[in-house]
């Protein structure tokens, strides 16, 4: 079809690569604390150190110059704290880098949108596919403005990422904004000041195969125990054997708990993050390691039992079961979630919403769920939609990666596959061929209801569209509605019926004899009829 892109072909989404689990670090005393800070603050300091290091290196960094940052380390800290500092530092450079290289394509897309517009008349109309001019001269002007703000940014941060410079903030860029706007955040500058130097802190340590109970460094027994080599300039508040601390508290992880038990009895390497949240003032510890990746199945086998269409909104997950032939079963559901809030609460919401849906598609027997493969990093800008500030905030609620993240981790662990299909079109074909024939009296079908049918259908590799409905036969005779989905290698699956000779009645075969004539043709008014009734005799029973 002509002005319509070509539709991606749906994959299955491969399952994750490793596995974290976080639990509270309770009954820890006022010494406990003080020496998590200090080895916190400690290491921090190497840590903004060593980010500095690798910012000035640039594109200039080789393996010589990293062993070099971390001999220097070494001597302040420990051979592993330095290990773990310089690879953090190299994780850290990287997604800046990776965020660089998105902020220039979000430069270039609305410059190239501006530069568009500015191109039109002045209040020409535009086109599904492309935006028109600008309404007013003033606005055309402030456009030409911006256009010029746009294209120096864009030279700048190029030249920034030729030379390999990126720009980092340890504690966050937001937190570090926040300093100066204390009042509509509600926090005093001590508070702040408390929540800065705790999120700039440094307590995590990589994982050792063969090593005891997986971790040299923060090391957890199976019994909870929870102890942490302290770096040379701390040694002296060691209270156990070879400079290491004891914990006076007890963790245990609910959730995997027995996974990660195994692990640590068999020596394997686990990764653990201490933290502590001062708005509760709690301190967690977060366990992480690497898990074999799922085989993954092949396509034609997770859709043996139909499949589940999920259309992702701000608000809610729309999901309706289809079966094997992507004929829609049941009824529609949705799984409601508030993304309102702090970011532990909208997280518990999107984690309560996919389990939800989890345990529905295990009580069907569906083996796999069906969800749009959606990026909007560059669909919310303010040049794409302009003055739609309303949409701009719709796009930019909707937890995409987020929700695409866990549920490809919570359904791992059910055994059910998700499937990912190309967003084009489902919510305005999905409306156009199945919105309005699934609403009955008793069931009002949405727009994102039918969505995700068009999505479970795309995944099945069916048409979205609905089958063709055919004329009835005759006034008297109606051959009903045919729009369910027959099978693909049914013969004659859009053919009109066959014709079957005899009468045209469905309660007699087509090898009954009349009995009874026909009546006058009703075209001619007033015509008498010379015809009878002609009645069989009764049978006669013996």
């Amino acid at each position: 079809m002509g002005g319509l892109r070509e539709v991606a072909a749906p994959f299955v989404v491969t399952g994750p690569s490793g596995v974290a689990v976080r639990t509270r670090l309770k009954g820890l005393t006022a010494g406990d604390e003080e020496v998590l800070r200090l080895v916190g603050a400690h290491l921090g300091s190497l840590a903004s150190r060593d980010l500095k290091a690798r910012c000035v290196e640039g594109l200039e960094h080789s393996a010589e110059s990293w062993a070099v940052r971390k001999r220097e380390l070494t001597g302040v800290s420990s051979s592993r704290w330095a290990g773990s500092i310089t690879k953090a530092t190299h994780d850290q450079w990287a997604l800046a880098r990776h965020g660089q290289a998105a902020h220039i394509q979000g430069l270039e897309a609305g410059i190239r949108t501006i530069a568009h517009r500015l191109s039109l008349p002045v209040g020409a109309k535009g086109t599904k596919r492309a935006a028109g001019g600008y309404r007013s001269r003033r606005e055309w002007h402030a456009k030409a403005r911006r256009l010029r703000v746009l294209e120096d940014r864009l030279g700048r941060v190029r030249a920034e990422r030729d030379a390999g410079r990126v720009r980092v903030v340890r504690g966050g860029r937001r937190l570090a904004r926040t300093r100066h706007h204390l009042a509509d955040a509600g926090l005093t500058a001590a508070q702040w000041r408390q929540r800065w130097e705790a999120g700039r802190w440094f307590l995590q340590a990589d994982g050792e195969s063969g090593k005891r109970f997986g971790n040299e460094t923060i090391r957890i027994t199976p019994e909870g125990e929870v102890s942490i080599k302290l770096p040379a300039p701390l040694a002296h508040l060691a209270n156990a054997a070879h400079g290491r601390y004891v914990l006076a508290g007890r963790v245990r992880f609910a959730h995997r708990g027995q996974e990660w038990a195994d692990r640590v009895a068999a020596h394997r390497a686990v990764a653990y993050r201490i933290h502590h949240d001062t708005g509760r003032d709690r301190w967690y510890v977060t366990a992480s390691w690497q898990i074999p990746p799922t085989p993954t199945v092949p396509l034609e086998a997770a859709l043996a039992h139909g499949v589940i269409g999920v259309d992702t909104n701000a608000g809610h997950l729309a999901a309706w079961r289809l079966d094997t032939h992507g004929n829609p079963i049941g009824d529609p559901r949705r799984f409601f979630y508030d993304l309102t809030g702090s970011a532990p609460h909208r997280d518990a919401q999107v984690r309560h919403a996919l389990t939800r849906l989890l345990h529905w598609a295990r009580s069907c027997g569906v083996k796999a769920i069906a969800v749009e493969d959606l990026d909007f990093q560059a669909e919310k800008t303010r040049e794409k939609h302009g003055r739609r500030r309303r949409f701009r905030q719709l796009i930019s609620g909707m937890p995409t990666g987020r929700l695409r993240a866990r549920l490809v981790s919570m359904a791992d662990a059910t055994g059910i596959t998700i499937i990912a299909v190309d967003p084009a079109y489902t919510s305005r074909w999905g409306a156009q061929h199945w919105q309005k024939p699934l609403t009955s009296t008793t069931r009002k079908t949405s727009r994102h209801d039918a969505a995700s049918i068009a999505i479970g259908r795309r995944a099945q590799g069916h048409p979205i569209r609905r089958r063709t409905t055919p004329p009835p036969h005759d006034q008297s005779d109606r051959a009903g509605h045919r729009t369910v989905q027959a099978d693909r290698r049914a013969l004659g699956r859009e053919e009109p019926r066959p014709r079957i000779p005899g009468p045209r009645t469905r309660c007699v075969p087509p090898d009954a004899e009349r009995t009874r004539a026909t009546r006058a043709p009703t075209t001619v008014r007033d015509a008498r009829s010379d015809q009878e009734w002609v009645q069989d005799p009764l049978l006669l029973t013996e």
